[in-house]
């Protein structure tokens, strides 16, 4: 269970990390509520994962899912640069997130 909530507060973190972006300096309020809401979420299910996973593997894993899934919305829906150099970047982070997964 731990895990699952650790991925889900990995993915909040995406919509954070975005929804901050279109906030505009917190003056938009529905952008600056999404963000709100998804940062304390994120927060509390990255607290209640780390009651049993260790905080350096639970700490690295939620950063890369938001990283990760922050970088694909830039790519996909904002217009950010897909150049094959930085996909292959995000490869090795997913794959050090699959191995942090693995070695615990």
């Amino acid at each position: 269970m731990a895990w699952l909530v650790l991925v889900i507060s990995g993915l909040l973190e995406t919509v954070w990390a975005i929804a901050l972006d279109r906030s505009a300096g917190f003056s938009k309020p529905v952008p600056t509520g999404i963000f709100g809401v998804a940062i304390v979420l994120s927060m509390l299910g990255l607290g209640y994962a780390l009651r049993t996973i260790p905080v350096g593997t639970g700490y690295a894993v939620w950063v890369g899912i938001g990283a990760v899934g922050t970088a694909i919305i830039g790519m996909v829906a904002l217009g950010e640069n897909a150049s094959l150099a930085r996909i292959l970047c995000l490869l090795l982070v997913v794959g050090g997130v699959v191995g942090l997964k693995y070695a615990h």
